[in-house]
């Protein structure tokens, strides 16, 4: 894998593109893959897998849980040709028959449907382009696929177009996601703090996540993690978690690193879901509310 990984980053160095659009952090992947806890037997899907390491890690989640990673079925779709062929190749290599891998732009053509109806997965995953500038603001207005169950994203900034056809992919019981983003998506206002309001009042958002700056390669800016759940459990309804993880890093020269050590901390206070002071706060819908619905 690290041999692939690393061809990769050579093509992408080669071809003037930066190797983030081809593959994403690893361990950001491993954490994003922890909190959705893919299981036998489910879907998953990524509505921009670039070269599919998303989806490999989901199986690799679900392997070193001594389960059988075959059953499940991965999904992915992608514009960039060179990715969604090599995403294609690197299933093969690792041993997976069972996906389907599309090619095509997703917010404007996706590539996966239940009858008329868009399809919906277990797990949806994904790293987007960030604030990505023409993205199909036309069309969202009278979405054909029911996806602007929130609003329109500005027309210069899809963040908010991804999230909505992420939930819109999340099956109605089990579906869970987790998404990337760049910070701007918690606070922005006009169309994008309406949508996030309109979001927040559906009660699907489980988790805030903000991750330090530079774990990306060539991508300054700090992101953050967002997690939605189609159902959440009892004790989460009405409430929504924090967890500020920006020293959860190993600070390199080039880029920053996520180590396992600070995977597992992330994840444990996901799981315990407790107040921790100045990294972690279970928030009511009230004080969200207080604060203008600014995450």
């Amino acid at each position: 894998v690290s041999t692939f990984e690393y061809l990769i980053k050579k093509f992408a160095d080669d071809s003037g593109h930066t190797a983030a659009e081809f593959y994403t952090n690893r361990s950001v992947v491993s954490l994003m893959t922890e909190l959705l806890s893919p299981k036998q037997n489910e879907t998953v899907y990524d509505p921009t897998c670039g070269t599919g390491g998303m989806l490999l890690e989901s199986m690799n989640h679900v392997k070193s849980k001594g389960k059988d990673y075959r059953t499940l079925k991965l999904y992915g779709q992608e514009k960039n040709l060179t990715s969604s062929s090599i995403a294609r190749m690197n299933m093969f290599l690792h041993g997976f028959e069972d996906f389907q891998v599309a090619r095509g732009d997703t917010l404007r053509n996706p590539a996966y449907f239940y009858g008329d109806e868009l399809q919906t997965f277990d797990c949806v995953i994904a790293n987007p382009p960030f604030s990505l500038k023409e993205w199909g603001a036309d069309a969202w207005t009278n979405d054909p696929y029911g996806r602007n169950i929130a609003g329109v994203p500005p027309k210069g900034n899809g963040d908010m177009a991804w999230v909505q056809h992420m939930i819109k992919s999340m099956k109605p019981v089990t579906g869970r996601m987790a998404v990337v983003l760049p910070h701007g998506a918690l606070f922005r206002k006009a169309a994008e703090g309406k949508i996030r309001k309109a979001l927040l009042e559906m009660d699907l958002l489980e988790t805030v996540i903000g991750l330090g700056p530079n774990v990306f390669y060539g991508a300054q800016l700090a992101p953050c993690i967002m997690v939605f759940k189609q159902q959440k459990s009892e004790n989460k309804k009405g409430k929504v978690l924090f967890i500020d993880a920006s020293d959860q890093i190993r600070v390199g020269r080039a880029q920053n690193f996520l180590e396992e050590e600070h995977v597992n901390q992330i994840f444990d206070w996901h799981q315990n879901y407790e107040d921790v002071e100045n990294y972690v706060k279970v928030a009511s819908m009230e004080e969200i509310i207080e604060n203008d619905y600014n995450l």
